[in-house]
């Protein structure tokens, strides 16, 4: 329990400062948490697990060469693998808001983990004091290790949260494609009437949104995977030994069973943020895409009388403090919230990325930050959007049919057989008489009412999508 009513003394090149007597953390940590008081928000979890899981492979690579004693890096690696487990995430206090390079979070893991192999140690009889310098930081600097977090942190939470709920969404989308494959409706450009479509046809154009948002998430991974670690201070790799690289993405590899290599150029890693700048880009076009149909959703389901009302989203809680029985799209409405937010907070990492000033990134907390939130706001909206809303929804049929028969854009069937201004005036008719395109075109094309009950079977004019064809919207 951390209590600052007890607080003991610690030390760094600043000299003496008090520390809670609880905290794991020393004074570099102590120092970072006074000075940096300004948002309230930390680092994701999962982001603290990536850091120590690359301070552990540190430990196991520091071992290999020789560097380390096994003792030493044994009690290194197992409490960084604790913290990278979650066991400890109350020692992380700082405030995401801090030094640009991320070294008071680099720290704060280094002392922390110092502290659990300092004790470890002593358990089994053997009195060490590991250093967060010497020990656990060794071969190493901020300047790499929060570079390498940011890229670990991400691949393991898309692979591991976003990639399966997009998987989900795909899925469901699919089932109602197949569903809905023979639903008749009114398709739509500029919000206005356009001609015939599938429910199902709609759907596979936002399952294939998603399935894009994928592949682009798959392809963007390659430069994720390449790491900055070794390149130490400014990318030389001072003060590391030379094999050292090698050696650690090995590790961690078998510790996170990803591929992981060392990037081709530490000073490209060190100083820009490219790749995360470039994950950032296809979160925000899969933000896009789902806002997207998100709308679509909530105009879909408008009404129930005065609206589109073409189908029935699960009602899932009360839409009104003061009107009884209304319910609202909260799901769609939630999650286009998220695409907001996400497109904002892309905005923020395109302006870290080109924070790269000569030889390091000085916005790599905030990057790493907006990363690992937008990655998580996606899946939970992509998961609740499939689950809670698309899933459940329900087809209107009395509303769609009714509006694929009395719709004059039906008229356009007509273009081949009597040409675009006579096929124009019948659509202006029909609307204006209100009646069916059949009958009046019965009375104005000349066609039969075989030939008519042909060009206009709605059915028929789904098929089309394939054949080629011009025009304006």
């Amino acid at each position: 329990m951390i209590s600052d009513k007890t607080p003991r003394k610690e030390h760094d090149s600043f000299g003496e400062i008090e520390v809670p007597a609880g905290a794991l953390w020393g004074a570099q940590t102590e120092r970072a948490r006074r000075n940096f008081q300004l948002s309230g928000a930390r680092f994701p979890p999962q982001f603290i697990a990536a850091l120590a899981l690359i301070k552990a492979a540190a430990a196991r690579a520091n071992h290999r060469l020789g560097l380390l004693t096994e003792a030493v890096a044994s009690a290194v690696a197992n409490a960084a693998l604790s913290v990278a487990k979650g066991e400890h995430d109350g020692q992380f206090p700082l405030d995401v808001y801090q030094t640009g390079s991320g070294t008071s979070t680099n720290m704060n893991a280094n002392e922390v983990i110092a502290t659990l192999a300092t004790r470890a140690l002593a358990a089994t009889g053997q009195n060490v004091k590991v250093h967060a310098n010497d020990h656990v930081n060794m071969c190493q600097s901020s300047n790499d290790c929060i570079p390498s977090a940011i890229h670990v942190s991400s691949v393991l939470a898309t692979r591991k949260n976003l990639l399966p709920a997009l998987e989900t969404l795909v899925r469901i989308l699919r089932e109602k494609e197949s569903a809905w494959a023979g639903v008749l409706k009114t398709g739509r450009t500029h919000l206005m009437d356009a001609t015939p479509m599938t429910l199902g046809q709609e759907a596979s154009g936002w399952r294939a949104q998603i399935e894009l948002a994928i592949e682009r998430l798959r392809a963007t991974e390659p430069r994720l995977l390449a790491l900055a670690q070794g390149g130490t201070a400014i990318g030389t790799g001072i003060n590391a030994h030379e094999l050292f690289a090698a050696r650690f993405v090995e590790e961690l590899r078998a510790l996170t069973g990803v591929d992981f290599v060392n990037t081709s150029n530490y000073f490209a890693a060190q100083a820009s943020q490219d790749a995360a700048v470039e994950l950032s880009g296809q979160l925000r076009v899969l933000a896009v895409a789902l806002m997207k149909i998100a709308n679509d959703l909530r105009w879909m389901g408008s009404g129930p009388l005065a609206g589109l009302a073409e189908l029935r989203l699960p009602a899932l809680q009360p839409g009104s403090s003061i009107m009884p029985g209304k319910v609202n799209p909260v799901i769609p409405e939630a999650t286009c919230m998220v695409a907001a937010q996400v497109m904002g907070l892309d905005a923020a990492i395109a302006i870290g990325g080109q924070s790269g000033n000569f030889q390091l990134n000085v916005m790599l907390p905030m990057i790493a930050n907006n990363l690992l939130s937008s990655i998580d706001l996606l899946a939970n909206a992509s998961r609740a959007l499939a689950e809670r809303c698309i899933a459940g929804a329900e087809v209107n049929q009395a509303s769609l049919d009714e509006s694929v028969t009395r719709n004059p854009i039906l008229a356009t069937a007509l273009n081949p057989a009597i040409g675009y201004e006579k096929a124009a005036a019948i659509a202006k008719r029909a609307y204006a008489e209100g009646r069916p395109v059949f009958d009046v075109a019965l009375e104005m094309s000349g066609l039969s009412e075989a030939e008519l009950k042909k060009l206009l079977d709605p059915a028929l004019l789904t098929r089309g999508g394939l054949e080629g064809g011009g025009g304006s919207g």
